[in-house]
């Protein structure tokens, strides 16, 4: 039976072969392969995820990736100056942890809407007090989880994966709003982005050691939101129906799961495994996770940022 990995990567190439409203252009990828294979190494992250001390820094890397969604709701967010809205999110996140330490667990698992705005910054408004309502959310069933499996401790988690990052996804989907998973054409399409990064950045924030040591990070797929299909799409890697870009230059929302949201997430992780073997083949092993980084990355410049990128009201990105 095939393991929870390897089901998201069937299940993507399935929509990729399915799909209406995006397709990739092999010889743009082709192309963009071979650029990808003499751009410089990009900063990991990890200097931001790291906290003093190993359960300091795991408890921060698990309440962060708990609640690192809302994109849909990003361009109504109090963000700091020159900040998007995620590290607008992560910088409130880690000062709080700097100064007073983690929440507990019993503090996530009782935290409410108000608390969630005043810990981020923000106000208790439409539509952020959505947001806030489903961070509170989030996050108590993080406190719930740990309370009731693992003794309250964040580091009891981390060390029941066993140094498997596909344990550590298959752990976490016990949270419902990790359980990344829609339907297409009567098939379950997971993607699993929140839950995959968890290993990769635990990986990132430990140096690949003790709880960071995962023995199969290689096996994780890009984690699919909004921001890397943008990228691609932008390079002409990816190609959308003219009417989806208009809907999506015009502002419009997209329904989460919908056909189209589906879609450009799908269809991007198939084009990030065909990188990842373009770029085997010419002598540059890149996995899916490390390209993930470095798309995102590029995904920070003015070229990018000038044009608007697809947005869905979604708990999973």
């Amino acid at each position: 039976m095939p393991g929870m990995l390897d089901r998201v990567r069937e299940a993507c190439a399935f929509v990729a072969g399915q799909a209406r409203l995006v397709t990739i252009d092999d010889a743009v990828l082709e192309r963009f392969a071979t650029r990808l294979g003499s751009l410089p190494d990009v900063e990991d992250g990890a200097a931001s995820l790291s906290i003093s001390d190993v359960e300091t820094t795991v408890a921060y890397v698990l309440t962060f990736n708990t609640v690192n969604f809302g994109s849909g709701w990003h361009p109504h967010l109090v963000k700091l100056p020159g900040r998007s809205g995620a590290i607008t999110m992560m910088t409130r996140l880690r000062e709080r942890f700097l100064k007073e330490g983690p929440l507990n667990a019993s503090e996530l698992r009782d935290l409410t809407p108000r608390d969630c705005a005043a810990l981020f910054g923000q106000p208790l408004t439409p539509p952020v007090d959505e947001l806030m309502a489903l961070f509170a959310e989030a996050l108590a069933d993080l406190g719930s989880l740990l309370l009731a499996e693992y003794g309250g401790s964040f580091t009891s988690l981390v060390e029941a994966a066993g140094g498997s990052a596909e344990k550590m996804v298959e752990l976490l989907l016990a949270m419902p709003l990790f359980r990344d998973v829609s339907s297409y054409r009567g098939r379950e399409i997971p993607l699993l982005k929140r839950a995959q990064i968890v290993p990769a950045d635990l990986a990132l924030a430990l140096g690949g050691v003790g709880l960071g040591a995962f023995s199969d990070l290689d096996r994780l797929t890009i984690f699919a939101d909004n921001l890397v299909p943008h990228v691609l799409r932008i390079e002409g890697v990816l190609l959308f129906d003219p009417r989806l870009v208009q809907r999506i230059e015009a502002g419009e929302l997209l329904e989460p799961g919908g056909e189209a949201e589906l879609e450009i997430r799908a269809v991007a992780v198939e084009a990030a495994e065909r990188l990842v073997s373009r770029l085997r083949a010419r002598g540059h092993p890149l996995p899916a996770w490390k390209l993930d980084h470095l798309l995102w990355q590029l995904g920070q410049s003015p070229r990018y940022k000038a044009v608007p990128r697809p947005r869905a009201r979604s708990t999973f990105y």
